[in-house]
């Protein structure tokens, strides 16, 4: 039945709350994207292992008003819902910072998508599933907690009946991300419970009928990696979704946290694979999440990796490159000089959302990213994201290269040197061997760090670069800096207009 076997994470780096549906033997998955601009990531696989981003749900202003509504770093745009219902692709999501609960519709995944139709419930994670007569529930975590309820009419967003409580799990902190599905003659209610940090777990529930009354497995939760030493942390936010062959998979989010305790990770969560059972009284069953697992049967469809090198020779981005807030038209280019992608500054500082910024989710623990910028009479660079307060950048400008770290309330510039006119390569350089030694004074003060990011003014492979900086990868993870999102890297202009000849990169094995 396996032909091959698989790694996790299936989709690495920032890729949280993963939500997919089958239609014959293609796959589609979606993904939260808090305040990034495109929202969504949508994928396809014919393998539910190798997996392509095909584009962004809201990929237009017309679909959110931009900048997302009052967005702070890890608002904006919860957790998703994807389904696939009488021929055409339904994406249910939440917008916390202003439009709530809301449906769009493509009779393609690729788009178009429709503007958004709002629900009038209030919650998060909402959920679609619809009964054979065409009935269709949402159900949702509810503003009280607890999984709630309501018969809507998708097409126009009416409420029809509820909502109502359903179910609250099996006792522990905010039951959220509820699926209802129709398997045999039960309906199943998979929710996610414990928060989504150590304690994450997946729980489930099944009753006659949507209304209920709802019966939890005796086994819950149906998976948890909490209090274990496991690689793989955080485990929870699932999704179910069946085979051509009648296996049944889950997709749900994990970390991989790294250094000494408590143990940060530094790429945001990320997509998961694992298989489901079922045991003689029906209920799913689910191992802990592997490292590596027979991959489901049926023909590998591996997929290309996107060019390392972006050289900005086409009409249009990428659909892996986000921007944080908004991005307006007057702020980027990639016509103005072509063959380069032309920054220009909207605010002051990277401390503010004015500035423009241009990335990519950061999707390996060791990397290298460098970029050839000409900064004209403006200024801007490489910057490492996790929010508008942690952030590392090197960045050109006035005849100088400077590093600057932004922890918290401090902002320093930790390295600075003359640099040659025209243009120049910025590298930065992210590893997880060979760590910047803490104090001697400290715990295991030589592997408190998960990872070092070195920063260059030329290609840190090639002769004549010069090494700026390195700095503790710690002050940018998710356990300093609170939130619901991994690193971002990228390009951006504070003062000016800079334009970007190329940007690549490079996954590079641990030393």
């Amino acid at each position: 039945m396996f032909d091959h076997t698989y790694d996790n994470p299936v989709i690495s780096g920032f890729h949280p709350d993963p939500s997919v549906c089958r239609v014959g033997d293609d796959y589609y998955l979606v993904c939260s994207s808090f305040e990034y601009f495109p929202g969504l990531p949508l994928f396809h696989s014919r393998d539910l292992v190798h997996w392509e981003q095909i584009g962004n749900v809201l990929d237009r202003p017309a679909q959110l008003p931009l900048p997302l509504p009052g967005s702070k770093a890890s608002g904006g745009l919860y957790a998703p819902t994807i389904r696939h219902h009488d021929g055409r692709f339904w994406v249910i999501n939440t917008n916390v910072d202003g439009g709530g609960n809301f449906v769009v519709t493509a009779e393609r995944p690729e788009g178009p998508w429709s503007d958004p139709v709002r629900i009038d419930v209030e919650g998060i994670d909402p959920d679609l599933a619809w009964e054979e007569d065409g009935t269709c529930w949402c159900a949702f975590s509810g503003p009280a907690g607890g999984i709630n309820l309501a018969r809507i009419d998708p097409v126009t967003g009416a409420v029809l009946e509820g909502p109502f409580p359903t179910w609250s799990g099996s006792g522990l902190k905010y039951p959220e991300a509820p699926h209802l599905y129709r398997i045999g003659d039960w309906w199943y209610l998979l929710i996610a419970e414990g928060g989504t940090e150590r304690g994450h777990a997946v729980s489930v529930a099944r009753a006659r009928s949507p209304r209920g009354p709802w019966e939890g497995a005796p086994g819950n939760p149906l998976l948890s990696h909490s209090g274990t030493a496991r690689p793989i942390q955080n485990t929870g936010h699932a999704d179910l979704v069946q085979a051509p062959d009648g296996g049944w998979w889950m997709v749900l989010l994990g970390v991989r946290p790294r250094g000494f305790t408590p143990d940060v990770h530094v790429l945001g969560r990320e997509t998961f694979l694992t298989p489901v059972e079922w045991d003689e009284d029906g209920w799913p069953v689910v191992a802990p999440v592997p490292e590596r697992h027979a991959a489901p049967g049926g023909a590998w469809h591996p997929v290309p990796a996107p060019p390392a090198r972006d050289d900005f020779d086409g009409t249009a981005l990428a659909p892996h490159w986000i921007s944080p807030f908004t991005r307006p038209e007057g702020s980027w280019s990639l016509t103005e000089r072509p063959g380069s992608l032309v920054l220009r500054a909207t605010g002051p500082t990277l401390d503010t959302p004015g500035y423009t910024f241009v990335g990519r989710r950061q999707q390996h623990l060791d990397c290298r990213v460098t970029a050839q910028i000409d900064p004209g009479t403006g200024r801007g660079g490489i910057c490492v994201r996790l929010d508008e307060a942690h952030h590392y950048e090197v960045e050109v400008g006035g005849g100088e290269v400077r590093v600057v770290a932004r922890i918290g309330p401090l902002s320093e510039t930790v390295a600075q040197r003359s640099a040659p006119p025209g243009p120049l390569t910025l590298g930065v350089t992210v590893r997880t061997s060979d760590l910047v030694p803490a104090s001697p004074l400290l715990t295991d003060g030589h592997t408190t760090g998960p990872d070092t990011l070195a920063f260059w003014l030329g290609d840190p492979t090639a002769p004549g670069a010069h090494p700026l900086a390195e700095l503790d990868g710690r002050y940018l993870s998710t356990e300093v800096a609170a939130g619901f999102t991994g690193r971002v890297i990228g390009m951006y202009a504070t003062e000016g207009s800079v334009a970007f000849d190329w940007f690549e990169y490079v996954p590079t094995p641990a030393v």
